[in-house]
């Protein structure tokens, strides 16, 4: 077990995982951003360590401020929470690579289930029971292709992106059509 815990996230999901340290005796350190220094998260820490101002990218996705924090600290493993650094394998790695545990799947599985093309023919390959896909898309064309192998209605989803972003509902071929290039443009994002 763990004596210190550094979060690197924020709000409900920060003081959940506080929560569920101090049940385990287990020191918690909070990371935050100006603009959160009131936030729960923070006032409930056994240790409070400010990233600085500015955006999430400038401090929550600052994978260097928060190695610094945690070494800073003395904290021995980093829990991501979800959303920001959660699912970011080469975070993972990082943390793995300064001596710390990241508490989460590891860097192969994140990159290997973080696409979903990837994972989808994983999980093929291991014969799992799917629900009726594709492999990844190439064009419009083979999308379209693959939606009549299925049957519409169909999910068009971004390989990339998680959270609901990039699926649309098709019922039909012009919905499809009119779906697909912004699915793939979010997916690059």
């Amino acid at each position: 077990m763990f004596n210190k815990v550094l979060i690197a996230n924020r709000g409900a999901i920060a003081c959940r995982i506080q929560r569920t340290l101090r049940e385990l005796a287990v020191g918690n350190v909070a990371v935050y951003a100006d603009a959160d220094s009131a936030s729960l998260h923070v006032q409930h820490a056994d240790i409070a360590v400010l990233l600085g101002e500015g955006p999430a990218t400038h401090t929550y996705l600052a994978v260097d401020k928060i190695l610094r924090a945690a070494r800073q600290s003395g904290a021995e493993a980093i829990h991501p929470g979800y959303g920001f650094l959660s699912e970011n394998a080469a975070f993972a790695q990082a943390c793995e690579r300064e001596g710390f545990a990241f508490i989460g799947p590891t860097p192969e599985q994140l990159r290997l289930f973080g696409l979903k093309h990837t994972a989808r023919a994983l999980a093929k390959e291991r014969g799992l029971p799917l629900l009726e896909g594709s492999a990844l898309l190439a064009d419009i064309d083979e999308a379209l292709s693959a939606a009549q192998a299925v049957g519409y209605p169909v999910m068009l989803k971004s390989t990339a992106g998680g959270g609901g972003i990039g699926m649309r509902v098709c019922h039909g071929e012009a919905e499809l059509r009119d779906a697909y290039d912004s699915v793939r443009r979010l997916g690059q994002e």
